[in-house]
């Protein structure tokens, strides 16, 4: 017997991975990919599942990809994964506990990720996020330019197993994905009219990197750990670096 919950996922390219995380969703009762032009072997490995619907849509930014994938489901609960992330057995097991109890509307998930192909050392501090919920209860906002996340309107429960996440498996990738989603960042920030700072500015990345290598206890995974929460410090960084450079374009333009 099926799962029932849609599992949809949005991709590019993500043919060196999506077999992996199409078994371990092969249980569920539908996947919907929306596919935003992959010129790999995403298709040919989808068309291999019989739960799976692939669909193209070209890309209109991370939020609003998600928000169509989500209106394709046809199931009242949904749960959402990246082409690269894989559902754990345990988790897979837990989810079908929570739907055939029914008393929660969400479950906040711990990812597990293998930075260059390794994962992280057992006590690192796992970030978690809503990929599970009822369908009607949850939204995305669509001013998100990246690092979107599901709304929740109800009550929402911590899943104790996690989603494996392998995509981050060389530093050039790694660093591209932190100069791209920056750039998005910073423009959501200045359309939502946030000011530049020169004080965070000053002090973003090395605190970012302390949270990360010490608080996140990422000094565990050896120099993994370090070279991981430099390139995260250097994210928050640019950020703030770009949101500047936003405003004194602007400034430029109207002659300030």
């Amino acid at each position: 017997m099926s799962i029932p919950c849609s599992v949809y996922i949005i991709t590019l390219n993500c043919g060196e991975w999506l077999q992996q995380t199409l078994e371990s969703v092969e249980e569920f009762d539908e996947v919907i990919i929306l596919d935003s032009g992959s010129t790999d072997r995403t298709y040919d490995i989808a068309q291999n599942f019989k739960n799976v619907k692939i669909v193209h849509q070209d890309w209109m930014g991370y939020a609003k990809q998600k928000s169509l994938a989500l209106e394709q489901c046809r199931n009242k609960w949904v749960l959402n994964l990246d082409g690269d992330e894989v559902l754990s057995i345990e988790l897979k097991d837990e989810i079908a506990n929570f739907i055939d109890l029914n008393t929660g509307d969400a479950l906040i998930i711990p990812f597990n990720d293998a930075f260059l192909g390794v994962p992280n050392h057992n006590l690192t501090k796992k970030h978690a996020k809503v990929r599970f919920f009822r369908k009607e209860k949850g939204h995305y906002d669509l001013t998100n330019q990246a690092h979107e996340s599901v709304v929740i309107h109800g009550e929402v429960c911590r899943a104790r197993y996690d989603i494996y996440h392998y995509g981050e498996n060389t530093i050039h990738f790694t660093v591209e994905k932190s100069n791209q989603y920056s750039t998005l960042k910073a423009q959501e920030k200045f359309n939502k009219g946030k000011k530049p700072n020169f004080i965070k500015l000053l002090l973003v990345m090395p605190v970012t990197f302390l949270k990360s290598y010490i608080i996140r206890r990422n000094f565990l995974n050896g120099w993994r750990g370090f070279v991981g929460s430099t390139i995260n410090a250097f994210y928050a960084f640019s950020k703030e670096a770009k949101l500047f450079e936003h405003y004194l374009k602007n400034n430029q333009r109207s002659g300030k």
